[in-house]
Protein backbone atom coordinates (compact mmCIF):
# COMPACT_ATOMS: atom_id res chain seq x y z
CA UNK A 1 0.00 0.00 0.00
CA UNK A 2 1.68 3.50 -1.22
CA UNK A 3 2.51 6.19 1.62
CA UNK A 4 -0.04 9.04 1.93
CA UNK A 5 1.32 12.06 0.18
CA UNK A 6 -0.89 15.46 0.98
CA UNK A 7 -1.01 18.16 -1.87
CA UNK A 8 2.47 20.61 -2.30
CA UNK A 9 2.26 23.50 0.26
CA UNK A 10 -1.52 22.91 0.77
CA UNK A 11 -3.29 22.74 3.96
CA UNK A 12 -5.36 19.51 5.47
CA UNK A 13 -9.05 18.76 6.28
CA UNK A 14 -7.88 20.46 9.92
CA UNK A 15 -8.44 23.66 8.51
CA UNK A 16 -11.90 22.57 6.93
CA UNK A 17 -12.75 20.88 10.81
CA UNK A 18 -11.34 24.32 12.32
CA UNK A 19 -13.79 26.58 10.31
CA UNK A 20 -16.55 24.50 10.75
CA UNK A 21 -15.91 24.69 14.61
CA UNK A 22 -15.88 28.42 14.39
CA UNK A 23 -18.94 29.03 12.00
CA UNK A 24 -20.72 26.90 14.73
CA UNK A 25 -19.23 29.10 17.82
CA UNK A 26 -19.93 32.35 16.05
CA UNK A 27 -23.65 31.51 15.97
CA UNK A 28 -24.05 31.14 19.11
CA UNK A 29 -27.71 32.28 20.54
CA UNK A 30 -27.97 34.74 23.05
CA UNK A 31 -28.95 32.04 25.39
CA UNK A 32 -25.43 31.22 25.39
CA UNK A 33 -23.62 31.36 28.36
CA UNK A 34 -19.18 32.05 28.62
CA UNK A 35 -18.94 29.52 29.90
CA UNK A 36 -21.05 27.42 27.42
CA UNK A 37 -18.72 29.02 24.12
CA UNK A 38 -15.81 28.35 26.21
CA UNK A 39 -16.86 24.96 26.35
CA UNK A 40 -18.03 24.55 22.95
CA UNK A 41 -14.44 25.94 21.46
CA UNK A 42 -12.45 23.67 23.81
CA UNK A 43 -14.55 20.70 21.96
CA UNK A 44 -13.94 21.91 18.44
CA UNK A 45 -9.85 22.18 19.26
CA UNK A 46 -9.81 19.20 21.07
CA UNK A 47 -11.61 17.76 17.45
CA UNK A 48 -9.48 19.41 15.46
CA UNK A 49 -6.18 18.12 17.23
CA UNK A 50 -7.65 14.68 16.89
CA UNK A 51 -7.95 15.31 13.33
CA UNK A 52 -4.70 16.59 12.89
CA UNK A 53 -3.25 13.44 14.93
CA UNK A 54 -5.37 11.26 12.17
CA UNK A 55 -3.55 12.70 9.28
CA UNK A 56 -0.08 12.52 11.09
CA UNK A 57 -0.99 8.54 11.42
CA UNK A 58 -1.48 8.12 7.97
CA UNK A 59 1.94 8.77 7.15
CA UNK A 60 3.73 6.00 6.12
CA UNK A 61 7.89 5.54 7.25
CA UNK A 62 7.53 9.00 9.05
CA UNK A 63 10.35 10.41 11.19
CA UNK A 64 10.29 13.27 13.52
CA UNK A 65 11.45 16.10 12.20
CA UNK A 66 10.57 19.07 14.20
CA UNK A 67 14.37 19.76 14.92
CA UNK A 68 14.49 20.33 10.92
CA UNK A 69 12.02 22.76 10.92
CA UNK A 70 12.32 26.92 11.18
CA UNK A 71 9.85 29.75 11.33
CA UNK A 72 9.96 32.87 10.46
CA UNK A 73 8.17 35.73 11.53
CA UNK A 74 4.30 35.74 12.65
CA UNK A 75 2.69 38.47 9.98
CA UNK A 76 -1.38 38.79 10.03
CA UNK A 77 -2.16 39.37 6.24
CA UNK A 78 -4.93 41.65 5.07
CA UNK A 79 -7.70 39.40 5.40
CA UNK A 80 -6.49 39.33 9.48
CA UNK A 81 -4.98 35.93 9.34
CA UNK A 82 -2.40 34.94 10.88
CA UNK A 83 0.44 33.01 9.16
CA UNK A 84 4.13 31.81 8.96
CA UNK A 85 6.73 30.96 6.69
CA UNK A 86 7.81 27.70 7.23
CA UNK A 87 11.18 26.22 6.14
CA UNK A 88 12.15 22.65 6.88
CA UNK A 89 15.62 21.83 5.70
CA UNK A 90 16.24 18.29 4.60
CA UNK A 91 19.37 16.44 5.78
CA UNK A 92 18.79 12.99 4.04
CA UNK A 93 20.54 12.13 0.53
CA UNK A 94 17.11 11.53 -1.07
CA UNK A 95 14.22 13.82 -1.79
CA UNK A 96 11.79 13.72 1.58
CA UNK A 97 8.16 15.80 2.50
CA UNK A 98 7.23 17.55 5.42
CA UNK A 99 3.93 17.25 7.18
CA UNK A 100 3.99 20.08 10.08
CA UNK A 101 1.34 21.06 12.29
CA UNK A 102 1.83 24.83 13.69
CA UNK A 103 -0.49 26.09 16.40
CA UNK A 104 -1.20 29.71 17.07
CA UNK A 105 -1.19 31.07 20.48
CA UNK A 106 -1.49 33.86 22.57
CA UNK A 107 1.25 35.64 24.76
CA UNK A 108 -0.39 33.33 27.52
CA UNK A 109 0.39 29.99 25.49
CA UNK A 110 -3.71 29.73 24.82
CA UNK A 111 -4.46 27.89 21.86
CA UNK A 112 -6.13 30.06 19.00
CA UNK A 113 -5.91 28.08 16.07
CA UNK A 114 -3.95 25.33 14.24
CA UNK A 115 -2.52 24.47 10.68
CA UNK A 116 -0.86 21.41 9.37
CA UNK A 117 1.08 22.62 6.17
CA UNK A 118 2.86 20.27 3.72
CA UNK A 119 6.49 20.72 2.31
CA UNK A 120 6.66 18.37 -0.29
CA UNK A 121 9.94 16.85 -2.42
CA UNK A 122 12.77 18.64 -0.44
CA UNK A 123 15.48 17.71 -2.56
CA UNK A 124 18.48 15.73 -0.77
CA UNK A 125 20.63 18.76 1.81
CA UNK A 126 18.21 21.05 0.59
CA UNK A 127 15.52 23.19 2.43
CA UNK A 128 11.97 23.96 1.13
CA UNK A 129 9.79 26.61 2.39
CA UNK A 130 5.65 26.51 2.94
CA UNK A 131 2.88 28.89 4.33
CA UNK A 132 1.17 28.21 7.67
CA UNK A 133 -2.05 29.95 7.45
CA UNK A 134 -4.69 30.46 10.74
CA UNK A 135 -8.15 29.41 9.71
CA UNK A 136 -10.03 32.67 10.85
CA UNK A 137 -8.65 36.26 11.93
CA UNK A 138 -6.57 36.45 14.93
CA UNK A 139 -6.18 39.72 16.54
CA UNK A 140 -3.07 41.18 19.03
CA UNK A 141 0.28 39.17 19.87
CA UNK A 142 -0.17 35.97 17.98
CA UNK A 143 2.99 33.24 18.30
CA UNK A 144 3.64 30.59 16.03
CA UNK A 145 5.07 27.17 17.13
CA UNK A 146 5.95 24.20 15.46
CA UNK A 147 3.64 21.24 17.59
CA UNK A 148 4.74 18.46 15.73
CA UNK A 149 6.81 17.77 12.07
CA UNK A 150 7.60 14.61 10.51
CA UNK A 151 9.74 13.85 7.48
CA UNK A 152 8.43 10.78 4.96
Amino acid sequence: MPAHRPHRRTTTTLLVTLALAVTALTSCSDDDTPASVASKAASAFASATAEAGRQFDEIKGGIDAKGSVQLGDTTTDSDGRASVEVTAENTTDSTKSFAVQINFKDPDGNLLDASVVTVSDVAANQSGKGTARSTRDLSGDVRAEVERAVRY
